[in-house]
């Protein structure tokens, strides 16, 4: 049976994933990220994100964080392109404090400024490290290419320069648009009965009064492929090529996760690896990657390898593109693919804490949201000639947009 999203009395949206384990999930799902910050305040979504736990109404900074903390639990937050999240994990006999305390920050944050300036400085640090890294920034540098100007293409942590003109009033603005109920979906994983947890919620979220001001967002629709090669201090060359993909509400979606997989997913047997790291030895990582949107999407493969290796390995990558255009999957191809994929469905619901963050997100579009039959059903609907014309949908290489980060010439 599905997962149904049940609302309270003032509209906000519940799921909740029943479990018998004796850690439990909970969280604040939100439909908002950096593609809805104001164009003059790149970086504020994030901002928010980190500076909501510095403080309440009722409580300090310190008191936020050992409210979880004090009983062994976690308080985290993470922010996205179109979402931003805050969660806890605890022993189950902790939810009433889990939902009060996310209550009182999503209500009731004071944002002040000496938190504000402080946090400022942790950002900076956390900038100086993607920097420092550039086989993580290449990730947001090829959403930039892609995107370009539209809001979909601005850097998630925003600049130096854009977080230190980052105001008080500048969050109150962005909260007040854009973390109103109708954009949230309450999101549980844990051993607690739905009726219980449902009463919970309307006594600290209840009170909340539903808004209907718009959520505009412009879809992109300006897509035009570039190429890019970027000198980098480092070692060796990292590259991410790929283009436009379905977006999330897409009825090919699915079939192309799957493909993504086949192509180069988590598995040492990915075709990518294969062609490149076993056969060859040119990478030690090579990935692709799928990522939908509320109106988009974005497929990518990622390698790093010695840059003189780096237009051999591009074409072994063009190559295993290209086969999974003209050739479909031969019978035993697809079932052993299909076992695979469910499989690594399966593993990932290990992890409650990735299961709870990734029902919130299909919440946030759906009333429903697939249990596990379902989902292994769907993937075992999928036929090779699927697979086939999605492939020959998005991976086409004349509209891949491609960039380069190669090391510094001595």
């Amino acid at each position: 049976m599905p997962h149904r999203v049940v609302r309270l009395q003032n509209g906000l949206r519940l799921l909740h994933i029943p479990t018998a384990s004796p850690i439990s999930h909970f969280g604040i799902l939100i439909d908002a990220g950096t593609r809805d910050e104001p164009a003059q305040h790149p970086g504020l979504a994030h901002f928010v994100e980190h500076t909501i736990f510095k403080g309440t109404e009722k409580r300090n900074a310190y008191r936020v964080i050992n409210r979880m903390e004090s009983v062994g639990g976690d308080l985290n937050a993470s922010t996205s392109k179109e979402e931003t999240d805050f969660y806890a994990s605890f022993l189950s006999p902790d939810y009433p404090r889990a939902v009060e305390l996310l209550a009182d920050i999503f209500f009731h944050a004071k944002f002040p400024q000496k938190e504000l300036e402080k946090e400022k400085t942790v950002i900076f640090e956390e900038i100086n490290y993607y920097n420092d890294s550039p086989s993580e920034l290449i990730f947001d540098d090829f959403e930039s290419l892609v995107f370009g100007t539209h809001a979909m293409g601005k850097n998630i942590l925003g600049t130096k320069e854009s977080v230190q003109q980052i105001h008080r009033e500048d969050i109150m603005a962005f909260t007040a648009a854009n973390y109103t109920l109708e954009n949230v979906v309450l999101a549980s994983v844990g051993n607690i009965a739905t009726d219980k947890l449902i009463r919970l919620c309307e006594k600290y979220f209840g009170n909340g009064k539903a808004t209907h001001g718009a959520h505009p967002r412009k879809p992109f629709t300006s897509y035009q492929p570039k190429t890019m090669n970027v000198r980098k201090s480092t070692s060796q060359t990292n590259v991410l090529t790929g283009g436009p993909a379905y977006d999330i509400r897409h009825p090919k979606r699915l079939p192309f996760m799957l493909l993504t997989n086949i192509l180069g997913g988590q598995g040492q047997n990915s075709r990518l690896n294969m062609s490149v790291r076993e056969k060859m030895g040119l990478a030690y990582t090579v990935e692709a990657y799928f990522n939908p949107f509320s109106d988009c999407g974005l497929f990518s493969v990622y390698f790093g390898c010695d840059a003189h290796e780096r237009d051999h390995c591009l074409e072994l990558v063009r190559r295993e593109l290209e086969k999974l255009k003209r050739q479909k999957l031969g019978t035993m191809q697809l079932y052993y693919a299909k076992k695979q994929y469910i499989g690594q469905i399966a593993l990932a619901q290990e992890s409650k804490l990735n299961e709870l963050l990734a029902a919130g997100h299909l919440a946030l579009f759906y009333d429903e949201v697939a249990d596990m039959d379902e989902n292994i059903q769907a993937v075992e609907k999928i036929t090779a000639e699927e697979l086939c014309d999605t492939a020959n949908e998005i991976f086409d290489l004349n509209r891949f947009s491609t960039l380069i980060f190669d090391p510094e010439e001595e």
